[in-house]
């Protein structure tokens, strides 16, 4: 079901209420061609995706909320997950919306869903799996185990040492970090690196200055989110994990579920625009 958009409050009481569920916005003019072409589609969606919330904003009638969001051409769509705007859209094209809306949606909502850090999301769906990698991996047990809560876990192989980097699709602001792993093998130092231009090998980050480093507990590693310095996780493309040792000094180290928790920082990507010509607003 595709809600209409009244005034900034209820776009504002809309965001919070639907907390860690996506919220796609189309925003549209009655005059616009290609909103009337591509509103039947954006109607099949919200039935398609009923764990996610759809909304309408006509920018005439609601000005106030185009303006806030800074939408100028016919139709936008805005995407948003815990009241950040992941991502957007211009023009009326179904395959593109469509491929967006999978790319941020859940199939289920959980208790996994919500972070525990208010304002803050599971920046999962940034990381670019394939530009990731950790050194001295388990061949049995990969990085990738680690990176959702079902896929088994990540374990070193040679001793307990092991660096974790994993690449953004966008820049982010990392608020916290939580870790899910056994008592035993669980890490206890990490220190962090981020922006680096290669993989550190281990030498490296021994000897590096990282930007933060963190002693985990035994507590830590039941997945309680531990937050790190924020104001200097601002800005990040890439970020380096050392785990110098465990918890347990045992042969190998093992994390369950590795989770960052932030924020993504929206960017122009003049890609996205597309030169307004003919009437009024329309999008070609």
């Amino acid at each position: 079901m595709v809600r209409d958009i009244k005034d900034e409050a209820q776009f504002q009481e809309e965001l919070a209420a639907s907390t860690t569920k996506l919220v796609v916005v189309d925003f549209f003019a009655t005059w616009c061609v290609p909103c009337q072409r591509i509103a039947p589609f954006y109607e099949q969606m919200s039935a398609k995706y009923p764990n996610a919330s759809f909304l309408k904003v006509d920018v005439d009638k609601c000005q106030e909320v185009a303006a806030g969001q800074r939408v100028s051409v016919m139709p936008t769509f805005y995407f948003y997950r815990n009241r950040v705007k992941v991502d957007s859209i211009q023009g009326a094209d179904q395959g593109k919306l469509e491929e967006k809306i999978q790319k941020y949606y859940s199939s289920e909502v959980s208790e996994e869903d919500d972070v525990g850090v208010a304002g803050h999301m599971d920046l999962s769906s940034f990381i670019l799996k394939m530009n990731c990698e950790a050194l001295n991996e388990s061949d049995e047990h990969p990085l990738a185990h680690c990176l959702s809560s079902s896929d088994g876990y990540l374990e070193s192989d040679c001793d307990e040492q092991l660096i974790i980097s994993l690449a953004f699709n966008q820049a982010v602001k990392i608020h916290s970090i939580r870790v899910k792993a056994p008592t035993d093998k669980g890490p206890k130092t990490l220190k962090l690196f981020i922006n680096q231009p290669n993989t550190l090998d281990f030498d490296s980050a021994s000897s590096n200055q990282p930007i933060q480093e963190l002693v985990l507990s035994p507590t830590d590693l039941e997945g309680n989110p531990v937050n790190l310095r924020y104001v200097k996780f601002q800005n990040v493309q890439n970020i380096q994990i050392f785990i110098k040792d465990n918890q347990g000094s045992t042969e190998t180290s093992r994390i369950d579920h590795l989770q960052l928790i932030g924020s993504p920082i929206i960017t122009t990507n003049m890609g996205d625009f597309k030169r307004v010509a003919g009437k009024k607003g329309e999008a070609h």
